[in-house]
């Protein structure tokens, strides 16, 4: 009798230990908006928002996202509003994990920037990645590989070139509460690397309740061979309320 139950116990031990080892399988997603307005001497506005989904399951990990920026200023003498931002974009990358730190990827991305003259920029990439640091705290990775380019500027035709890309990202609970997000990316034209574009952001993201949380990104777009007429950097800085489904 003795053995039969230590067999059951032993049988739901096991059973439990089982289900505390599946992965979660389903989405974890957030939205986020950013508004800012000025009335008054000044009249601007300055609106965003993005939607971003993770999964994680056995050895793979998605991440993908929409995100759009818009932003005008009204003339106070002239009555004219000009727009200041108007950028769109998406990006998806699947990560196949091939140890607990080394990992196989495939990364793709696409935006449309209005005000940089940007008609449209795709870039697609295969590579390798890397977790130097992964604790439950904190954690580091590396990227890199080749990558394909498909771009046009307003009023030019389409061109597409191969680039190398180098990404990093980095991740950081201070506490149960409060976190920092970080990414960054250096992609140089392969046969040219004058023409190279840096994307890099970090998020600073304190909970407010389970499902809402206030986040501050500052965000820095930086072309070395820029539209004709337009500035190689655009830097913006967002504060807004993120909700978590």
């Amino acid at each position: 009798m003795k053995y039969s139950k230590f067999a059951v116990l032993g049988a739901l031990a096991a059973s439990a230990a089982l289900r505390a080892e599946e992965p979660v399988t389903g989405w974890q997603t957030s939205a986020t908006v950013n508004v800012a307005v000025n009335k008054g001497n000044s009249d601007t506005l300055l609106a965003g928002g993005n939607i971003l989904g993770i999964k994680k399951w056995d050895k793979n990990e998605l991440n993908a996202g929409v995100d759009a920026v818009y932003g005008s200023n009204k003339d106070q003498a002239t009555g004219v509003r000009t727009t200041t931002a108007q950028n769109y974009g998406a990006s998806i990358q699947y990560n196949r994990l091939i140890t607990d730190r080394f990992y196989f990827l495939a990364h793709g991305d696409a935006r449309q920037d209005k005000v940089a003259d940007i008609k449209y920029r795709v870039t697609l990439s295969p590579g390798v990645g890397y977790y130097f640091i992964k604790n439950d705290t904190t954690t580091l990775s590396g990227e890199v590989g080749p990558g394909l380019v498909l771009e046009q500027f307003e009023h030019q035709k389409g061109h597409r070139y191969f680039v190398l890309r180098i990404g990093e990202k980095f991740t950081h609970k201070f506490n149960d509460r409060v976190r920092l997000v970080q990414d960054a990316d250096y992609s140089p034209q392969i046969d040219d690397f004058s023409n190279y574009v840096v994307n890099a952001q970090a998020t600073l993201e304190a909970d407010l309740s389970a499902k809402l949380s206030a986040t501050l990104t500052l965000g820095d777009t930086y072309r070395n061979e820029a539209a004709p007429g337009r500035k190689q950097n655009d830097i913006r800085l967002l504060a807004g309320i993120k909700y978590k489904f």
